[in-house]
């Protein structure tokens, strides 16, 4: 086996010594021996099995996909220079810059996994769910149990009723036409940003084809921005629950991050920390999709 530091196994590992659990929201024990992530951590941050990242480490899994190096290197807080030496290490191509982009800078990666006391998760451009908290779950449902390319907001909100099935029932104070506008205003922002783009082309295409609703908006050219809204959803534990909803971009970055919030000491604040509590939500651990 290749002993060389630019091996893809030897970056992983030294890549996982390095991030501190805390940074990863891992709460460690005094007892930890371990300064960096442990396999199953690294396997849970990144949604695979630890049987693989095992074989990826050793050199037993030699053709990783893009997905999978993506969702690694969100999961390491790599930065893009570190990224891209990971996908080359892996023997696949850099993402390139005309192409809307699926990193989660160390930053951002770090405040999602510290934010546990708010639903939170992160899209890219073209609203494609990134990465999401143990509490997001917990309000939305678990997104791991949805197929990848049904993990895209655009399509929940404006897909056949198979897709929309994924979708806790809600109501908007801002009415489902202000956010739906501004959903669709997002991506014809990143299609004049990413014109190259297969994904988005594809997205905007199937779109078009199947909702009369997006198709309306895209044909008038309706205009819409996010504002702060309040959400009532519909939860199968604690009945309806209202929640602040924000919609964040960080400076630099395409990404966007949805956060909800309630008022401390109000009945839905309640409401959310039952969620917490039965949900089993004790570690602000972020997950990552491919």
């Amino acid at each position: 086996m290749d002993t060389s530091t630019d091996t893809l196994g030897s970056l992983l590992r030294a890549w996982r010594d390095r991030l501190s659990p805390a940074d990863a929201g891992i709460t460690a024990s005094r007892t930890r021996r371990a300064a960096g992530l442990r396999r199953e951590e690294l396997a849970d941050l990144a949604g695979l099995s630890v049987d693989y990242i095992v074989r990826l480490e050793q050199g037993r899994a030699t053709n990783p996909s893009v997905q999978v190096i993506g969702a690694l290197a969100r999961a390491l807080h790599l930065n893009d220079a570190e990224r891209d030496h990971l996908y080359r290490a892996a023997g696949l191509l850099p993402p390139l810059k005309s192409q809307i982009s699926a990193h989660i800078p160390p930053g951002v990666q770090r405040l999602i996994a510290r934010l546990g006391d708010n639903p939170l998760a992160a899209f890219t451009a073209d609203w494609n769910l990134l990465s999401w908290n143990p509490l997001w779950s917990a309000l939305q449902g678990d997104p791991i149990v949805m197929p990848t390319a049904q993990r895209n907001l655009a399509r929940l909100i404006f897909g056949n009723v198979d897709t929309r099935r994924y979708l806790r029932p809600s109501m908007s104070a801002n009415g489902a036409d202000q956010f739906g506008a501004a959903i669709v205003a997002d991506l014809r922002t990143a299609s004049s940003t990413y014109p190259d783009d297969p994904g988005l082309r594809s997205l905007i295409r199937e779109l078009r084809k199947t909702s009369p609703v997006f198709e309306e908006y895209w044909t008038r050219g309706v205009v819409g921005h996010h504002t702060t809204d309040q959400k009532t959803i519909t939860h199968p534990d604690v009945g309806t629950i209202t929640l602040d909803c924000d919609v964040l971009t960080v400076p630099g970055s395409d990404l966007k991050l949805v956060v909800y919030s309630t008022p401390t000491g109000s009945p839905d604040a309640e409401k959310l920390e039952f969620l917490r509590i039965t949900r089993g939500v004790t570690e602000a651990v972020s997950r990552t999709t491919g």
